[in-house]
């Protein structure tokens, strides 16, 4: 079946989130990001990051990271002062692709597979897969079946096949599933 990067959400076609500004943190234009990937770590290695405001996209230089419970307090070269980011709060960070953590052989962006067709083992269509939720034991998909959404838990008993290239996934339909 494959391993994925969870959490990296495709934005566009270029960009991946990598977390979102919860809140300042103190008075100096620190933040607090909620972190939106694998391993929060990986801001160890960010050198530069794009502040999603809505309207556009503002290219932030990385000055220095550190981490408290489960957020990232990240500080942004030339921004100062509280006055100058508490606006930008909710707002996301963005990396490119070309900056997004590497994938292993055989892994995948969640991102990449949005909107793919669902089929069964038959080769019936069975839908088209709208989002991914994470629970504490697995990823489930959830597909839009004829105008209802089934959940589709991404274990290998269920989910057979995940081509990227082609966006089709294939699916064993479990006892009870579409009940």
């Amino acid at each position: 079946m494959g391993f994925f990067r969870k959490k990296e959400d495709k934005v566009k076609e270029d960009f991946f989130r990598v977390g979102a500004i919860a809140n300042t943190h103190g008075l100096k234009g620190e933040v607090k990001v909620f972190p939106t990937t694998d391993d929060p770590k990986r801001f160890d290695f960010l050198k530069q990051v794009f502040l999603d405001t809505g309207r556009e996209k503002m290219e932030l230089e990385v000055e220095r990271v550190r981490y408290f419970k489960n957020l990232v307090i990240v500080k942004f070269k030339g921004i100062d002062n509280i006055n100058d980011i508490e606006k930008y709060k909710g707002c996301d960070l963005l990396v490119t692709r070309e900056n997004a953590v590497p994938l292993e052989e055989g892994e995948y962006y969640l991102a990449d597979i949005m909107g793919a067709q669902v089929f069964t083992e038959d080769g019936e269509e069975f839908g088209v897969l709208e989002d991914v939720l994470e629970t504490g034991a697995n990823l489930v998909y959830v597909v839009e079946h004829e105008e209802n959404e089934v959940l589709l838990p991404v274990i290998p008993s269920c989910v057979k096949q995940v081509d990227v290239e082609e966006k089709k996934i294939v699916v064993h339909l479990l006892p009870g599933l579409l009940d």
